[in-house]
């Protein structure tokens, strides 16, 4: 069988860890067919918008997309593409996972988390009001009129929004995911001794959901306390579901657990569609330098092929990375001691290959 999948090189580094991921991923075997297309600030001048409409009709054609980091042009209009593209596509669960691999530079090992973030809520939202704005203006009469609270005219507003809906959607997913991966854990994340009525609703939608899923043990942590729980002893996680703010943090927090962003891939997904990328920006002081290291975005595709039913495929990409990894020659300066000499992006790509000839 032949996927077809839109593929994003992104800009930055991104077209270099993307060709690196593509030569891995088709070493695999499986049927890959590539329709690529471009967004990021390189395609403004082009088109007038970081993110063209073309791109979006071929996700949508496609229903699975692989994609390189993209930078946000300022003064664009965009908050991010990133952003833009989970709103137009309903990619409101982000997957992040955070595994040890051996030989990687860590202070942890045995840590097997994954985040599950909510994408399409929350302080993300952008329902924002700028100090000295009408909005604002509005927006404190308003306080003073329902909740007498006092609120100064210097202040600006973030709305926070948390819905049963979007709450219910997230827990049950993240519960899904569990039962699929023979995971026996799930923890909520929230503030609702303070935020009652958002934190709280998704507290109390998490427990709704959970009795539904008597095989699959739940708990919560409240936000605080799970920063230093995770940094204490991580191992007693499995995965951890979050509204949008919590879970971007977690999850970069997490990446540092088992030895940073090099290493953390991720998947936003919905209903419908599918969009895979590696957790870390575009980084453009790297650009063509054949220096990042492109172990996120091959893991992001590890996780691509899971998603298309290719188990046993991702299983040997997942090995010949771990195996690169563990043998500790072929890998970028970040899983190296300071001096020691390091390969390169595509250097990585062709021990990651070689380990894949060896297991066929």
């Amino acid at each position: 069988m032949t996927y077809n999948i839109t593929l994003i090189p992104g800009d930055g580094v991104g077209p270099e860890v993307t060709e690196a991921t593509r030569r891995v991923l088709e070493a695999t075997g499986v049927g890959l067919k590539w329709e690529v297309v471009y967004a990021g600030a390189e395609v403004v001048e082009k088109y007038g918008t970081p993110l063209p409409e073309h791109v979006l009709k071929s996700i949508r054609k496609n229903r699975v997309a692989l994609k390189g980091p993209v930078t946000t042009p300022v003064g664009s209009g965009f908050r991010s593409i990133n952003v833009a593209l989970r709103k137009a596509l309903g990619l409101y669960a982000c997957v992040r996972p955070c595994k040890s691999y051996p030989g990687v530079p860590s202070r942890y090992s045995d840590v097997d988390i994954v985040v599950i973030r909510e994408n399409m809520e929350d302080l993300y939202i952008g329902i924002e009001f700028e100090k000295g704005s009408k909005g604002a203006a509005r927006l404190i009469k308003l306080l003073a009129e329902t909740k007498e609270a006092s609120v100064g005219e210097d202040a600006g507003f973030s709305i926070k929004l948390i819905s049963e809906r979007g709450s219910r959607r997230i827990v049950r997913f993240a519960f899904d995911y569990a039962r699929r991966h023979q995971r026996k854990k799930v923890t909520a994340v929230h503030k609702a001794n303070i935020m009652k009525f958002s934190d709280g609703l998704f507290l109390s939608v998490a427990g709704q959901v959970a009795r539904d899923y008597p095989d699959i043990e739940f708990g919560d942590r409240i936000v605080d306390n799970m920063a230093m729980q995770l940094v204490k002893r991580p191992q007693q996680f499995d995965i951890i579901v979050a509204p949008n703010l919590y879970g971007d943090i977690i999850s970069d927090l997490g990446a540092g657990l088992v030895g940073g962003l090099g290493l953390a891939p991720g998947a936003n997904i919905g209903d419908r569609f599918a969009l895979f990328e590696p957790t870390h920006g575009s980084a453009p002081k790297y650009r063509g330098q054949n220096k990042v290291n492109p172990m996120a975005m091959m893991l992001s595709g590890v996780m691509m092929l899971d998603h298309l039913g290719e188990k046993e495929a991702a299983q040997r990409l997942e090995k010949a990375i771990a195996e690169v990894i563990a043998e500790g020659r072929n890998v970028t300066y970040d899983l190296k001691p300071e001096g020691e000499p390091a390969v390169g992006t595509s250097e990585v790509a062709d021990a990651v290959i070689e380990k894949l000839k060896e297991s066929k």
